[in-house]
């Protein structure tokens, strides 16, 4: 049955028909850390005065990159796009044109009730139920982000006094497919959170050889038979918090 599936078809080759760092120049001056925020308003209003030096993109539209400086250093800053297929593209992208040390962070939804609403949750690992990180490394059951970048992360909280919490999270493809089954079976193998992107985000670093490490914080409620939306969207300082966490954290990589 296995041998049915192509997502087990990993093919090892560093180079593709459509690759790139063929497709794509690299760009001058282009800052070797980067954020990926999934935060649109707080992206705004840290980059208002910021430079645009490039742009990815898609048939969305156009996605800015723009040069932040902080503590003296230059770090780009783009929207990380939603889902792992677009958000691993704008990694791999980001990645051609010249970024090297990666920090993201986004919101997810959480497996647990005591969980509180932003509190923050580091990722140590992520259960690989999406397809884009099978055409980045072999087929495995998990997959865990750049151990230095987890460092400069949980340095960065506790500096700031801010709690959180090391765990797995639970990456999947179908949000509208996370079952009461799915999520006690995820919550039996040790998830705590579940999004879209970071097992698509840590296996395509760890094909480029770049470092990458991702901040969550705990937004809407699975874990009970109805879902409870807690208003996760609408917690802006949360929000801002987070991505300066995320500044000085790449700052430290």
């Amino acid at each position: 049955m296995m041998e049915q599936i192509p997502l087990t078809e990993f093919d090892p080759s560093p180079s593709a028909v459509l690759d790139p760092f063929k497709a794509i120049k690299p760009v001058e001056s282009f800052p070797e850390r980067v954020v990926m925020c999934f935060f649109q308003k707080a992206i705004a209003t840290a980059c208002a005065d910021a430079p645009q030096i490039a742009i990815v993109g898609s048939e969305i539209g156009i996605n800015p990159i723009y040069k932040l400086t902080h503590n003296e250093q230059e770090i780009a800053v783009l929207h990380a796009g939603v889902g792992a297929p677009l958000s691993g593209s704008f990694l791999d992208e980001v990645i051609a044109k010249g970024g090297r040390k990666f920090i993201a962070c986004g919101g997810a939804g959480v497996l647990d009730s005591n969980i509180d609403l932003g509190h923050v949750i580091v990722p140590t690992s992520a259960i690989r139920d999406e397809g884009t990180s099978y055409h980045y490394m072999p087929p495995s059951r998990e997959v865990a982000p750049d151990g230095d970048a987890i460092k400069a992360i949980t340095q960065t909280l506790e500096e700031h006094g801010v709690p959180f919490d090391l765990g797995k999270t639970w990456t999947t493809d179908a949000p509208y497919r996370e079952t009461q089954a799915k999520v006690a079976k995820r919550r039996a193998e040790g998830a705590i959170t579940v999004e879209m992107e970071a097992s698509a985000f840590f296996a395509i670093a760890k094909f480029r050889n770049v470092q990458f490490g991702q901040l969550l914080y705990g937004g809407d409620d699975v874990s009970s038979e109805e879902w409870d939306t807690r208003d996760w969207h609408k917690q802006h300082d949360t929000r801002e918090k987070l991505f300066w966490l995320a500044v000085e954290a790449v700052c430290k990589l």
